[in-house]
């Protein structure tokens, strides 16, 4: 398996938060970036099609513009090719709802996303424990 991290994420300022964020807890995987939806579902069907490589984890942005999340992670799980890469969703929202609508529709994990880059370095510390101690591939 691909040790790659496909984060799928609109905003720069948040990829860049999320880049920062992994080197302070040194977490290593090289970081692949689509700012959509449909980015990353060309990007994965292209790589799929010439490659045969998929990433490790793919962190998707809850609120998106256009193929948005859900569609999204849909898309991903009823895909043959792509229905086993796992998802974890970013999202700045605690709403209950989403949430569970997130791991109805087959995300392995759910992070909310703090606003103080400080504690969102905690919560990306969380996810390396998270996907390489208690997730193991």
């Amino acid at each position: 398996m691909n040790n790659s991290i496909l984060l799928v994420e609109d905003s720069e300022d948040d990829y860049e938060a999320i880049t920062r964020a992994f080197k302070k807890v040194e977490l290593d995987n090289p970081i692949l970036w689509c700012k959509s939806g449909q980015d990353a579902l060309d990007f994965l069907k292209t790589t799929n099609t010439h490659t045969a490589h998929h990433p490790g984890l793919i962190l998707l942005d809850l609120n998106m513009p256009g193929l948005d999340r859900r569609k999204t992670l849909r898309r991903l799980k009823e895909d043959t090719d792509l229905k086993n890469i796992p998802v974890a969703i970013l999202s700045t929202s605690s709403d209950e709802r989403n949430i569970k609508n997130c791991y109805l529709m087959g995300a392995s994990l759910y992070v909310e996303k703090s606003v103080n880059f400080d504690d969102f370095v905690e919560d990306i510390r969380q996810l390396k424990k998270y996907w390489t101690s208690i997730a193991p591939s």
